[in-house]
């Protein structure tokens, strides 16, 4: 199934329908009077948040959607049936803004979680309800009123509880597919990944959710290299893992250029509790990677892990930080998240 995080739609609830104009008509009764029914309600547009979806494909072919209109009332009194109302199944994570692309109308984070984006149209009077002291036999009837249309803008945005960051080739699928049994593209280049992947993390009974994300350039958070979309799917994760490859020459100036983006995109991913590690270290002697972590260390003054997607090096010792940094932002509260915290093994 190809992946799509993102998508424009056009949703319009039904009309409702139209009064009836009837009147009574029997041998034994000379006047009988109005007995024409209302209109039937339109039907609404109603989003519906479902556990077996994750992606926004199925938009990309079916652009308009349309509830049910109402049926036109009837005589004796009928009123019209109300049109079926339209349920919009969409993945968990994804939130619905208005046409200009800015205005959050809705946010799904639970499954079952349901919200009425338009609500059909109320159907008209018949001529029932026009009849008067002075007017016995009204010919009057209220049509139906329309319902609401507008464009929308489907966003979704992964639900993890950690992810994966850096610079294109920095090992992170690899290191994805090593602790998970997520199966993304491998390859010995740049941008082999073009779209985001989750895998389960398992250790003993406990289980966390990891986000790969297609690797960030320079102006990713600008939208250079879809940046923009990328980033956002690392918005909802409580933990940020980033890799850096150790056989680049200046770790430093790599680090510094995924921070740059964090800060510029905002969101508050630059105050996420962050994990950092060296990754390919099997590429490189014991010296190379003792001079490469003490740069790291000296500037940004945090710990940095060494490990090897690729041979398993460091990896369960990794996963132990990962899980207890989890752990400890679950239950920090979110007027602590205003300082950038880096996790302290």
């Amino acid at each position: 199934m190809k992946f799509l995080d993102e998508a424009k739609i056009f949703v319009k609830s039904g009309d409702g329908g139209s009064g009836a104009v009837a009147f009574r008509r029997e041998k034994s009764i000379e006047f009988g009077g109005p007995e024409g029914g209302d209109g039937g309600r339109g039907g609404d547009i109603v989003f519906e948040c479902a556990g077996n979806l994750n992606t926004l494909i199925d938009f990309r072919y079916r652009q308009h959607l349309k509830a049910g209109k109402g049926n036109h009332g009837m005589g004796k009194n009928r009123t019209g049936a109300g049109g079926d109302d339209l349920v919009i199944k969409i993945p968990v994570g994804t939130q619905i803004f208005d046409e200009d692309r800015e205005t959050l109308l809705s946010d799904f984070t639970e499954i079952g979680q349901t919200f009425i984006i338009c609500q059909g149209g109320d159907g008209g009077k018949g001529n029932t309800r026009f009849k008067t002291s002075t007017n016995q036999a009204p010919r009057k009837f209220g049509p139906g009123f329309p319902g609401e249309e507008r464009w929308l803008w489907l966003r979704m945005k992964l639900i993890a509880d950690a992810g994966l960051i850096g610079l294109p080739n920095a090992g992170k699928s690899t290191f994805l597919t090593t602790t998970t049994h997520a199966h993304p593209k491998i390859g010995a280049y740049p941008f082999t990944t073009l779209h985001p992947n989750l895998g389960v993390v398992m250790r003993g009974h406990d289980e966390l959710v990891l986000a790969d994300i297609p690797g960030l350039i320079d102006g990713a958070s600008e939208g250079a290299g879809l940046g923009t979309r990328f980033l956002g799917h690392v918005e909802r994760c409580s933990v940020l893992i980033h890799l850096i490859d150790a056989t680049e020459i200046d770790v430093v100036g790599s680090y510094h250029t995924v921070r740059r983006e964090l800060e510029s995109y905002g969101a508050d991913l630059s105050t996420k509790i962050e994990i950092i590690a060296l990754n390919k270290c099997d590429s490189l002697t014991d010296e190379e990677i003792e001079i490469q972590k003490t740069d790291l260390e000296e500037d940004t003054g945090a710990s940095v892990l060494v490990i090897s997607g690729v041979a398993g090096t460091g990896v369960k010792e990794m996963l132990n930080d990962v899980f207890a940094a989890v752990e400890k932002q679950r239950l920090v509260s979110e007027e602590d998240s205003e300082e950038r915290r880096v996790y302290q093994p």
